[in-house]
Formats: structure tokens, C-alpha cells, sequence
């Protein structure tokens, strides 16, 4: 099991690569929180719970095959509990086969080795085209009555 921040976040990008994501969602506190403050269209803007993170993560290895995690850096802060990620995924689309590569800046709070809050910082814009899903966003975007 983890101890530190750092440690909790490398576990998870380790889970990540192998694609267990039950791992990576018992990684979470029980009343852990995920946000997600630029979501757009249907994405969730925040997930409270180890299984509502779950279930948010089971269909992830169906959109993107995760192959590389080629940049990570970890930047400590005040807080002994706080760390802010910054990390590359790469890999491939599993719908169009393209290839995917995807920057992400998370802040994550680790108390006892379990996540207490994930805010990750990615792009909309740039997962909709990495997960081939441009037009399902544009569309999820548009008010009802243009639909």
C-alpha cells in the first residue's frame, strides 16, 4: 500500500498502464472525491465515492489503450498531504485506432495512503479528439432544441 503522495500517484499510473481499474478505484477514500473542473458535455463534473470512481472508470480501457506514461512530474507543495502531477498518457484510440497522446495536470490529496481529492485538469477538447468522440461532444453541447 502507498504511504505518500507521490507514491499513491505512481501506483496509480502503474494501475493505469495495466488497466485494472478496480486498482485504481481502491486507491480512492471510501468518501474520496474526483472533480473535474473543465468537463464539458455529458462528463461529469465531480464523483464523491470510491464507487461512483468505479464505475466512472470501468468503460476507460474500451475508449483509450494506455500504453505509456512517458512524462511525469510530481511537484510537492506546502501541504504534506498535496501533490500536483503533471503527466503524459500515450497509446491508442481504441475506436479509431489513432494514435492518442493526452497531457494531464492533477492536484491530489493522499491522507493514509488513499485519495482524498483528485482535481484533474484535462481538456475536453483534446480527449474528445484523442477518444475519437469530436462529434458526440459537439453534440452534447448543442441545446435540445438544435438536436
Amino acid at each position: 500500500m502507498p504511504s505518500t503522495p507521490e507514491e499513491t500517484v505512481r501506483r496509480l499510473l502503474d494501475l493505469l498502464l495495466a488497466k485494472d481499474m478496480d486498482a485504481v478505484a481502491d486507491l480512492w477514500a471510501r468518501d474520496g472525491v474526483a472533480e473535474f473542473p473543465f468537463a464539458a458535455g455529458t462528463s461529469p463534473r465531480e464523483l464523491v465515492g470510491r464507487e461512483e470512481v468505479r464505475g466512472y472508470l470501468a468503460g476507460y480501457p474500451d475508449l483509450v489503450d494506455v500504453r505509456e506514461v512517458p512524462e511525469v512530474t510530481v511537484h510537492h507543495t506546502r501541504q504534506p498531504d498535496t501533490v500536483v502531477v503533471e503527466f503524459t498518457a500515450t497509446g491508442t484510440t481504441v475506436r479509431t485506432g489513432e494514435p492518442y497522446r493526452l497531457d494531464y495536470i492533477a492536484v491530489v490529496v493522499v491522507v493514509d495512503g488513499l485519495i482524498r481529492r483528485y482535481r484533474d485538469y484535462w481538456s475536453p477538447l483534446a480527449t474528445a479528439a484523442a477518444a475519437g468522440t469530436w462529434s458526440e461532444l459537439l453534440d452534447s453541447l448543442r441545446p435540445e432544441t438544435a438536436r
